[in-house]
């Protein structure tokens, strides 16, 4: 700038002898502008000179940014697919579990029907007998419902002569009427137990109560197959001695209680077990 400016002005003076004041003012007015031009120009360049900074600046730091996403999305990518793999693998564990629960559904249906149809059996069952035992005394014998099966208690003055396992006449109608409702139920088994108090007994026919609960065990199961036609495949007879009290032995009313006889109506242990036993198989293949 400064060689320029010293040129110019010795250009005037070289000139200024030679031209008029007006024109030498002209001219120094057109240097003026072309050095205000000429800054103007300058100050441009160097306004798109740190533009042009800044945008490099911008460009890499996109490429930077670029870099970063491209990396991110080749780690989700490879997340992505991992989690595919888990999702398939998950999915097919839901699938065999949902399995298993649809078969213990199916199970517990099956047990929830078949506990209701037992419990609708036992009711009929109880009516029946009640209706059909309705004549005798019902301190003497005594039907109901428990733990889930029907229990039809007898007492003993009614069944047996005292210390005996022989069976009274007024036993068999009893025993009779029994037998004619089981056997129109051969889905049912008969379990008939034999009970005695707690006083001793020891004759030429018996050791002790346990022989005592047991011979009048077999001489009900024995009735109810010969004279009534039970299947004896039905039936089982037990005893049970003085070892399963209804109360105490302490007083002659409930020794009384004590001495029976019972006959209990429940499904058959093959077709019970079978209901009890839940799907294992198919569950564990599935677990």
């Amino acid at each position: 700038m400064n060689t320029l400016r010293i040129m110019a002005m010795l250009g005037i003076l070289a000139l200024a002898s030679c031209v008029s004041q007006k024109k030498y003012m002209a001219l120094q007015e057109k240097v003026e502008v072309c050095e205000s031009t000429l800054g103007d120009s300058r100050n441009k360049v160097a306004v798109l000179e740190n533009n042009l900074a800044n945008e490099k600046n911008r460009v890499k730091s996109l490429e930077q940014q670029m870099e970063y996403f491209k990396s991110t999305n080749t780690d989700l990518l490879a997340r992505l697919s991992d989690l595919s793999v888990v999702s398939k693998s998950g999915a097919e564990s839901i699938k065999q579990s949902l399995e298993a629960l649809n078969e213990q559904n199916r199970y517990i249906k099956d047990l929830t029907t078949s506990m209701q149809r037992k419990d609708s059996i036992n009711l009929v069952l109880v009516m029946n007998l009640k209706r059909s035992l309705d004549d005798f005394n019902d301190d003497d014998i005594n039907i109901e419902v428990k733990k889930g099966v029907v229990y039809v208690s007898i007492s003993d003055k009614m069944l047996f002569r005292s210390g005996s396992y022989q069976i009274s006449d007024r036993a068999e109608e009893v025993i009779g009427k029994i037998a004619k409702i089981v056997n129109d139920h051969n889905e049912l088994d008969i379990l008939v137990e034999g009970h005695t108090d707690n006083v001793p007994i020891a004759n030429e026919c018996m050791m002790d109560n346990w022989d005592l609960s047991v011979k009048r065990a077999t001489s009900i199961v024995r009735l109810m197959q010969n004279k009534f036609g039970v299947q004896p495949s039905r039936m089982t007879a037990g005893g049970r001695s003085e070892y399963l009290p209804k109360t105490t032995n302490e007083t002659v009313e409930g020794r009384a209680k004590n001495r029976r006889t019972e006959i209990v109506i429940l499904p058959k242990l093959d077709q019970f077990f079978e209901l009890l036993e839940p799907p294992t198989a198919s569950i564990q293949e599935n677990g």
